[in-house]
């Protein structure tokens, strides 16, 4: 790995290396992240093959930040999906390897997908329920809950809940 001080580049996916990179990071961080917060058989079936599949389905919107040559980390983001929250931007995943935690990667991540959602005043995330290290990000960043929770089944049942950071108020 690179001294910490070293630049990491943070740019949008424009090539498909840049987008297998982003397979890559998706498999790895979620095995790396969500080890006892999502069943191990769930984490255990994925493959980059399947998620390096889906990164280049949809690859607009799509930030990644570059070690060299080497994809570290991605940002998805764009408008909400949420139907109570039509005119709000949503960073839809942020993950990084768990070897460059620590140099504020993330913190890049959030700053470029939350500039260029500028257009809205209002940025939502959805987060695991039991994943306290990025809701403790997220609140860093200035996110905070907003009470509204869902469930997906991700081999057992987990719980989301989605936090709201508030770009201004308009006049």
């Amino acid at each position: 790995m690179d001294d910490k001080n070293d630049l990491i580049c943070i740019k949008l996916a424009e090539t498909d290396d840049e987008l297998c990179g982003r397979g890559y990071v998706h498999c790895t961080s979620w095995q790396e992240a969500y080890r006892g917060i999502v069943c191990d058989r769930y984490l255990d079936s994925m493959t980059v093959e399947a998620t390096t599949a889906r990164a280049r389905q949809f690859p607009d919107n799509t930030l990644v930040p570059k070690d060299k040559d080497k994809v570290v980390g991605f940002a998805v983001y764009g408008p909400s999906r949420d139907e109570d929250l039509t005119d709000a931007g949503e960073v839809v995943a942020i993950y990084v390897l768990s070897e460059y935690y620590g140099r504020k990667i993330g913190y890049g991540l959030m700053n470029e997908a939350v500039s260029r959602l500028n257009e809205y005043n209002t940025i939502v995330v959805w987060v695991l329920e039991k994943n306290e290290r990025a809701i403790s990000f997220y609140h860093k960043y200035g996110f905070e809950f907003d009470g509204c929770k869902k469930e997906w089944n991700l081999g057992t049942p987990v719980s989301l809940v989605r936090m709201i950071y508030r770009l201004r108020i308009r006049l």
